[in-house]
Parts: structure tokens; sequence; C-alpha cells
């Protein structure tokens, strides 16, 4: 077992007064390693290190910097095996899954490295002749990134990507379950030489006083947030005390609609993608499916018949495709979910409870669920349930579906499907949602932005607007050219 430090002002610290915490892996509820929870000393020397460290970061020429992010990038796919392990070791997901992770996340730092030697200005047509006006892009100072446990690395590299990228230095906060992939991936950026105090990783026990240290101090211009949407919340009321930039990617309630003219056979390959990936513990994972009535028990059967061949086992086993909920408070929702649901009427085709087995060694995995004869007033079409279990609700037309879908306060993720491209149009242009697939589950990409609707964040990670949640945008007029 290891003991790990925090990352602050590029130095390893030991652990202080606040001494250490457990990560256990919830596969077999050992615990994996100790990690030092930092002292409010340890928070305030994280931003004093990285106002030390931002003028010359922000100066640097962006070629120089896109070096060394991608060496980053390369020492971590170099250690892929490594970090896949680890993370399957702390969180629990399918070891396939954990290495599609962190390539997935290498290539927003990638991609970011090469966005940033693409920070162009603008030039204006002034309205007189002795005046240029020019817009420049300059990096927005200290961000901070407090990412969750569901995504370790992607969450956090394509934070880190476009903040480096944009000039800015980054104090990460990652979830007190799954902090051991943020340190890992600070050791890579520490051996690719990041300069001291461009990179701090700050863990802690409980995470209040950080946020509290964080929003009070007027030097930290940006933070950027995955979770929930009443911590987002919170976090946007402490940002207006010093008008911080506060970027936010929140809770969703995804539905997909499937049309009578949809290939069942792309709909069950894509839903079940969807749903099952990261045991359903994804914020964009199918929470509402809406099947037409005319195809609804044909569907049911061949989900039911894929969900069998799933599964259940540790992570680490390579036959595994479903691993356990983080946890004991993930699998305590998910039976709450299943049980409203059955007192309200529905049928259980699938799945239903905790997986139980010899080669089980803790009470956190949850058999993948199918439920029917779902309708809008049980819980698990009204709250994420991020679990796996999928529910089908029948409709019968397009316009009564559209407008069930959107009926959420949350606006993260949709998909539909269907063969007519004018039908295809019209709902997705009709949908709510930041994010929509067609005929497509698996819509993740570094070159495009990712966000949310309504109550499901604000701002846009990756892709070409990515940078733009770090850099401010200066406006310049310059007289007496003539």
């Amino acid at each position: 077992m290891k003991t790990y430090g925090n990352y602050i002002g590029g130095e390893w610290r030991e652990p202080g007064t606040s001494g250490t915490f457990s990560v256990v892996n919830p596969a077999t509820g050992e615990t994996v390693a100790e990690v030092a929870s930092a002292t409010a000393d340890d928070i305030r020397d994280s931003i004093d290190r990285a106002e030390a460290a931002m003028a010359d970061w922000a100066a640097m020429p962006a070629i120089e910097r896109s070096h060394i992010l991608r060496r980053a990038a390369a020492i971590m796919m170099g250690r892929v095996d490594e970090l896949a392990e680890i993370l399957t070791r702390e969180q629990g997901k399918p070891l396939a899954q954990a290495k599609g992770e962190i390539a997935y996340g290498c290539g927003f730092i990638d991609w970011f490295a090469e966005e940033g030697r693409r920070a162009y200005g603008t030039t204006i047509p002034a309205s007189v002749p002795d005046k240029r006006i020019v817009v420049v892009k300059q990096p927005i100072g200290i961000s901070v990134a407090i990412t969750p446990w569901n995504f370790p690395s992607v969450q956090l590299l394509r934070k880190l990507g476009a903040a480096l990228a944009a000039g800015c230095p980054m104090i990460a906060k990652p979830a007190e379950l799954t902090p051991l992939s943020s340190l890992e991936i600070a050791r890579a950026f520490d051996e690719a030489g990041l300069p001291k105090g461009v990179f701090s990783v700050v863990c802690a026990a409980e995470p209040y006083e950080f946020t509290d240290i964080i929003m009070a101090d007027p030097r930290v211009r940006a933070v950027s947030f995955t979770g929930s949407t009443e911590v987002g919340k919170l976090l946007m009321r402490r940002g207006a005390d010093h008008v911080k930039k506060v970027s936010l990617e929140l809770g969703g309630q995804a539905p997909t609609i499937v049309f009578e003219d949809a290939d069942l056979d792309v709909v069950v390959a894509e839903t079940m993608a969807s749903k099952f990936r990261n045991m359903g513990q994804t914020c964009v994972s199918v929470n509402r499916i809406y099947v037409h009535e005319s195809i609804i028990d044909e569907l049911a059967t061949r989900m039911q018949l894929a969900m069998s061949q799933l599964e259940v086992g540790d992570g680490l086993h390579p036959n595994s495709t479903v691993g356990p909920l983080v946890e004991p408070a993930a699998v305590e929702k998910v039976e709450r979910h299943v049980a409203d649901a059955i007192a309200k009427g529905a049928r259980v085709l699938q799945g239903g409870k905790r997986a139980s087995g010899t080669d089980l060694k803790s009470d956190q995995f949850f058999e993948p669920t199918l439920l029917v004869g779902v309708d809008e007033s049980m819980q698990v079409m009204q709250e994420e349930t991020f679990g796996p279990v999928a529910p089908l609700v029948p409709f019968s037309d397009e316009k009564d579906v559209v407008a069930r879908a959107n009926g959420t306060p949350y606006g993260l993720s949709a998909y539909l499907f269907t063969r007519d491209i004018n039908r295809a149009i019209r709902v997705t242009e009709a949908l709510e949602f930041g994010t929509i697939g067609v005929n497509d589950s698996t819509f993740s990409a570094v070159q495009a932005p990712f966000g949310g609707f309504k109550e499901s964040g604000l701002g846009r990670e990756g892709g070409f607007l990515g940078l733009d949640e770090f850099m401010e945008y200066k406006f310049i007029s310059i007289g007496n050219v003539r």
C-alpha cells in the first residue's frame, strides 16, 4: 500500500497536521492507498505558487508550452497499463474502459497543445481612418479544476489541457474517492518539465475548506467544476463575490427516443454502450428510454438478451463488463429507484437486485436491470439514477415524446433513433439539450465542444471553444495612426 503526498508548487508534500485519508477499492473493500489531506496552509500555498509562476507561464511562447503538454501526454501513454490499473482499483470500472479513458484524456492534451498555438486575435475595421482596432486573447489567470470520481483522469485532463495551453496555471482538487489518477497525472507533467507552480494537485478528505479558501481568494479568476447541480449552484453564488468565471458541467437526465422506423440492431448496440459504460455512472448515460409503442415489446426482448450476456465482476478481471458501483451510497440509491418503480407498477425483466457470487468480494455490485411498465411518476424518470438500470417507456406521438423528453430541468445530452432524416432534423432542433446523438450514443470527441443547457451547466469543454473558458478578450483601440 502506497502513501501519496499532495503535489504543490512542483513539490511532493508529505502528510501534515490534517493526516491522511484512505482510498478504497470498491470491488474488494481493500484500502488501495493513503493520501495526504491538505491543510489550509497547503491550499493557500498552492495559490501563492500559482501566482508566482503565472507571468512566466503566460509569457512562454505557445509552441514551447505545446512541447511540454505533448511530452506529458507521451509519458502517460507510455504508462497506460499502469495508470489504467490504478484507475480501476480506485474507481471500479473495467480495465479496458480505464485504458480508453486515459487515451481519450491524453487526446485532449494533444488537442489543446495545438489549439494553444492558434489562439488568434482579430483586427477590426475602425470607424475613422486614423485608428486601428485590435482584439487579442490573454490568459484569464489562476484557474481551479474541481473534478468528480466517475472519470477521474479524463475530467482533469480536459480542463488541464485547455488551461495550460491558454497560459493559465491550474490548481486541481480531485474527488476524495478517486484522487490517485490526478496525482499520477501530476507526476507525468512534473517529469515532462512543467515549471514549478504551474500545476498543483490538492487532495482533501473534506472539500469544504478547499472551496472556502479558493472562492474567497480574488487571485483565483476561473473555476471549472464537474459534479452535481446542487454544488454547481453553490459555486456560482460564491463566485459572484469576486465575479469569477465559473464553468459548470452538471447533472443530466438523458432521454433516448426510439422511433418506429429505427434500426433495432443499432438501437440495442448503442443504448447498451451508453447505459452500461462505467456501470451507468456517467452524466451522459441513457436514463429514460422512450420507445414507440409498436416496437417496445421487441426492443425489450432484444435488450433483455443483450443484458443477460453482460458479466458483472471486478474491473481487473479481463472478462468483466460491469464493475462495482463506487460506494455503498451509490448502490443504495439504485436500490431505492428500482424499489420505487416496482411499487408503482413497473416490472423487472432482467436483474433488479445486488449481484452476488463467490467471485464478488464486496456488496457494491448491482445486476444490469431492465424495467418495463415505467411512467413519469417513478424516481427513475425524475432523478439521475447513476447506475445500471434501463427503464423502457412507451410513446405514440412525436410532439408528445419531445415534450416529455424536455420535461426536466436538465439539458446535458439526449439521443434519438430514426431512419427519417427530416424527423431527425426536426427532433434535434426541438430537444433542449447541449449534446445530441442521432443513431449514435458514443459521440465523445476531443475536437467537439461539450456542455449542457438549463441546469446542466455553463460553458463548453473541449473542441474549438475549450480555450475560451480560460481566456479573456482584450479590445485595443490605437489612435493617431496617420
